[in-house]
């Protein structure tokens, strides 16, 4: 796949022309409240040593990230004036105050942690403050602004630092398509600091991006899983691409690209965790929505169990149904 698939596209090949044309596709924002995170989440999850760790999950809520990504829905819930210092304090702690205990937290933004404009730098050490509790803390970013700022946040924590990276693909022509900002060997030096830096590295890889059929898939999700361990991932999230943000709609009426089907999804992670060589769990948060038939839902208890013990269960069996 190369940028070829955009020609006779009402989708632009230029990145500055990519992004005013994904702004263009949006509709509404959803009324959030700035002293609050928009949701939260208590949810288990396997660590590294195969011990299940209780993980509290805050989606705070900050202004817009400034990167314009082609299938990125969440400014839905962003602010749309810059982040009040001491906002994301006043979240973090409000949130905890009704949250079970964990020994993992996971504080994702809707953009980058390390972005001033999302969190401003003088609450990181009311953040670390926070944070204190936990065995280890979860951030995202993008790549560009990995650097001092994160070394410094991570000496402020008692815990272990570990930064999310939506990688996406590792499929070079396809990462442009989806404007990330970013190119492969950006990634690979980020992940190298992190890592010698004694920072984890979690990364978010999509399962058939916009203008991929679905065996290219299946197979560019499978290589990206492969790139980022060798990257020094220890945990892989494979994530089905979601329609809902406005832009991913418009190409798929156009191309006649689809969703991913499960068998698909279940494909790729069934592919990492059989490697074992990292943590590999699929995004299931709204699998029903996928579900085309009962075999699928086969599937989502099958990928429930991996993402739960890390190891491989049965394939479902594929049939003419499952598409």
């Amino acid at each position: 796949m190369t940028d070829q698939a955009t020609q006779n596209s009402v989708y632009p090949g230029t990145a500055a022309g990519r992004s005013r044309w994904i702004l263009k596709q949006r509709g509404q924002r959803r009324t959030v409240n700035p002293k609050l995170a928009y949701a939260t989440l208590h949810e288990p999850e396997l660590d590294a040593e195969g011990i299940v760790q209780p993980t509290n999950i805050l989606f705070l809520t900050n202004t817009e990230c400034p990167y314009r990504c082609l299938m990125c829905d969440l400014w839905k819930d962003t602010l749309q004036t810059p982040t009040a210092p001491g906002a994301i304090p006043h979240q973090i702690a409000a949130a905890l105050a009704v949250l079970p205990a964990a020994t993992q937290i996971k504080l994702y933004n809707a953009g980058s942690f390390f972005d001033p404009q999302a969190i401003p730098l003088q609450d990181h050490a009311a953040i670390a403050q926070l944070c204190t509790p936990f065995q280890r803390v979860v951030v995202e970013c993008h790549p560009s602004l990995i650097g001092e700022r994160t070394l410094a946040f991570s000496r402020q924590i008692p815990g272990k630092l570990e930064v999310a990276v939506g990688l996406e693909t590792a499929h070079a022509p396809s990462l442009k398509l989806l404007n990330k900002g970013f190119t492969l060997d950006t990634f690979r030096r980020k992940a190298e600091f992190l890592i010698n830096n004694n920072i984890d590295l979690r990364v978010f890889l999509l399962v058939k991006t916009p203008f991929m059929t679905e065996a290219e898939g299946v197979e560019h999700a499978i290589h990206s899983v492969d790139y980022s361990i060798e990257c020094g991932a220890s945990v892989c999230v494979v994530i089905p691409v979601r329609a809902g943000n406005g832009a991913v709609e418009a190409i798929a009426a156009e191309t006649g690209w689809q969703p991913p089907r499960l068998h698909s999804l279940e494909a790729v992670h069934r592919y990492g965790v059989g490697l074992n060589k990292a943590r590999v769990f699929a995004d299931l948060w709204d699998s029903h929505r996928f579900v085309a038939c009962e075999h699928d839902t086969v599937r989502v208890n099958n990928m429930e169990a991996m993402n739960a013990n890390q190891h491989l269960m049965d394939a479902a069996m594929r049939l003419e149904c499952c598409g």
